[in-house]
Formats: C-alpha cells, structure tokens, sequence
C-alpha cells in the first residue's frame, strides 16, 4: 500500500543528533513497510537563531556517546566535534532549494546533509560539499540572501505551529517532540533511552498502522 501523497513535516536543526537518529528510524522503518511515503518535508528550525548561537560541539559529541551507545551503535561513524559548523543556513537553503524541485528531492538532499555531516565527517559550510550533495538530485546551493529568507520563514511556520525544538514532527494533526526518546542530563552527562510505547504511537499516526519494528 503507498502514500506518496502524505507527508511528515519536520521542523529540525540540521547539526541535531536526535533529528538524525529520528528520520534515519523513520526512513528505514518505511523500507521495512515497503511503502512509498509518507515522505518527509525536513523544515529548518535554526538552532544558532533559536538560541542565539550554534550548537557546541562538545556538547553535541557528548549527545553522540550517548546515543550510540544506547540507542544507534551504527549511526554516527564519522562524527568529529571539530567538524560542527558555526552556521546551517547554506545547507538549509540547498534543502529549500531541493523541496523547491520536489518533495523526494528535498527529502533525500535533507537526509544526505546530515549523512555528509554525521557519517562522512563532511564540512556541510563548504559549498562545493553542497554542490556534490545537490548534483544527484539536479539542485544547486541558494544564495545567501535566498537562504536566510527561506530559514526565516520556516522558523515563524514553526512557531506559529507551535514547534518545541528540534526535531519536532507534525502528522495530520498530531505532533511530537523528538518522538521516542526520553532524554536526561546531569553532572556525568546525557542519557537516552528509548520510549517503546511513544515509538508504537509516532509510527501508528505516521503509517495510519500501530504496527512497529522490533
């Protein structure tokens, strides 16, 4: 059974480990489905806007250990906190652009960002890293200016929708805030667990079907 006319609305940072581990659990349980959609439209929620600065990457790293070691022990191989970008705007523009041509193109340059960044230790500021992420898919890097105005106007989307942080998934009208996960932090670090009943409920409104992977 395919849904390609539904879709997933993601408002999502793109250096966030947690919207990586989400939308890779995501796409791979549709695989599993054999199911053409939902697809995902992966909005920018500009962490380095929200809080007034980017991410720390070592703060970031610690989410990392975290989530491999609890939640996605294959994820995250080519992660260097070295490597976190002080701005997400030119990628994010280069989803824009992406979502612009189509929604499977803009889902899989979204997807191949964050793969280029978490998996292949890639320098996402880089454009002609962009460049080569874009070229599968026939999309080119916006502007700056260009880019700067699409991430602005996600971000109100996402506050007028009532976003939380990222990821923050929407689905007809349900949404959740970095579904699945219960997530803690104190003097020795973070701790993620994974919430089994909240995954049964975010899969159940997404694939209109309260079946879930093991």
């Amino acid at each position: 059974m395919n849904q390609p006319e539904r879709s997933v609305d993601v408002f999502a940072e793109i250096t966030c480990p947690f919207t990586h581990v989400g939308l890779h659990r995501l796409v791979a349980e549709r695989t599993r489905r054999a199911l053409a959609g939902p697809r995902l439209v992966v909005r920018s929620w500009p962490l380095e806007l929200v809080n007034g600065r980017p991410l720390d990457g070592r703060l970031v790293a610690q989410e990392v250990a975290a989530l491999r070691a609890e939640i996605a022990p294959d994820l995250f191989r080519g992660f260097s906190a070295e490597l976190m970008p002080e701005s997400s705007i030119a990628a994010f523009g280069l989803a824009a652009a992406a979502y612009q041509r189509s929604v499977v193109a803009g889902e899989g340059v979204s997807l191949a960002i964050r793969r280029a960044l978490f998996e292949e230790g890639l320098d996402i500021t880089d454009h002609q890293v962009l460049w080569k992420i874009g070229g599968p898919f026939s999309v080119q890097p916006m502007s700056t200016e260009a880019s700067i105005e699409m991430v602005y106007r996600d971000w109100e989307e996402g506050r007028r929708r009532g976003a939380q942080g990222s990821p923050h998934f929407f689905v007809d009208d349900h949404a959740w805030f970095c579904p699945s996960l219960r997530i803690s932090h104190d003097v020795n670090g973070f701790a993620v667990q994974l919430d089994g009943e909240a995954l049964r409920d975010f899969y159940g409104a997404v694939f209109a079907d309260p079946a879930v992977s093991a």
